[in-house]
């Protein structure tokens, strides 16, 4: 039987999207979306995202072993599954990692009716209430106008955060060529390549620190406060996170402009998902999984703690 989104190298894998605590190299035969595979590959390189590849669309269903599976869309990140299992009429739902608010890089998470539900707690405290991220991007670009002389550099991780926010940019009206740190890049071209247009991007590697002046930059968090900032002309310095709420953290790396965009369920979206589902049963991990399981019991939902060795968050904290 093949495993979803296992820890380790298996010989069948079910992986729900491209981010790399979930997507592990070395396993023998992969199933994910399209873009999924795609991203893998990108990320991982030719051979290790899979030796062998099997692509199912959002809703096509297969059986293996008696066991009928499908994806539905998470809203993570670009080609993000739910994967549904359903076996004698009984049927669970991974959600793997998602969110409920629009996105203009990827498809929006669909609710799969189910008797057990798996969903993750990254965000599973009553604090955790997102503001609108289109919200988030005014407030940039309003910094912006009042900074023309000073380059925005915004952390965000290379895969899903990075395409949102250039796409949620383009929405607002912003046309300008957006730089990109070299991290960045092979993604974007791999976005690009599945259909989603990102308008002018260009490199932040220039030559002449001026040339940036009054640029949006977006680079991964941990170059912010490498050398490699040096060659921006007084940078405003923004991070794009969920995070982002908790004033704390933005005083401590240093975040001028903190941006409270995620790319997961907060936690109305949680206890409101958990409830759309139907589940008389939720498993819950990666996270805050007490006060989430509190919250299900005062709904009459049964809630359990799957504890899940070696999940954690992402190498570039990418799951935020």
């Amino acid at each position: 039987m093949a495993r979803c989104v296992p820890l380790y190298a298996v010989d069948r894998a079910v992986i729900s999207h491209g981010h790399s605590d979930h997507a592990r190299p070395g396993h023998a035969a992969v199933l994910a979306t399209p873009e999924t595979l795609a991203i893998m590959t990108a990320r991982l390189g030719e051979g290790r995202a899979g030796t062998t590849q099997q692509a199912l669309r959002y809703g096509e269903v297969i059986t293996i072993n008696g066991v009928k599976l499908w994806p539905r869309p998470a809203g993570h990140v670009l080609g993000s599954a739910q994967i549904a299992l359903e076996w004698q009429g009984s049927r669970v739902v991974v959600s793997g990692d998602y969110k409920r608010c629009a996105d203009p890089s990827c498809v929006a998470f669909e609710v799969e009716r189910c008797d057990v539900f798996i969903t993750e707690a990254t965000f599973a405290l009553p604090v955790f209430r997102h503001p609108d991220a289109l919200g988030e991007i005014a407030r940039l670009l309003r910094s912006a106008a009042l900074f023309p002389e000073r380059t925005h550099v915004i952390g965000c991780y290379a895969l899903g955060k990075c395409q949102r926010l250039i796409r949620m940019l383009r929405q607002a009206g912003y046309d300008r060529p957006i730089h990109l740190h070299g991290a960045q890049q092979a993604l974007c071209d791999v976005y690009e390549e599945l259909g989603i247009a990102l308008g002018p991007l260009l490199p932040a590697t220039v030559a002449r620190k001026d040339a940036l002046k009054g640029a949006i930059v977006l680079a991964p968090p941990s170059a912010i406060a490498d050398r490699w900032a040096r060659r921006l002309v007084e940078p405003v310095v923004a991070n794009a996170s969920g995070w982002m709420g908790v004033r704390q953290r933005a005083r401590q790396g240093g975040v001028e402009l903190p941006l409270v965009i995620s790319d997961h369920a907060d936690w109305d979206e949680l206890l409101a998902t958990c409830a759309e589902t139907g589940a008389q049963e939720v498993w819950v991990t990666h996270g805050r999984e007490d006060a989430l399981i509190h919250a299900l019991g005062l709904q009459g939902i049964r809630g359990r703690a799957l504890n899940l060795i070696g999940r954690g968050e992402e190498d570039e904290a990418e799951a935020v």
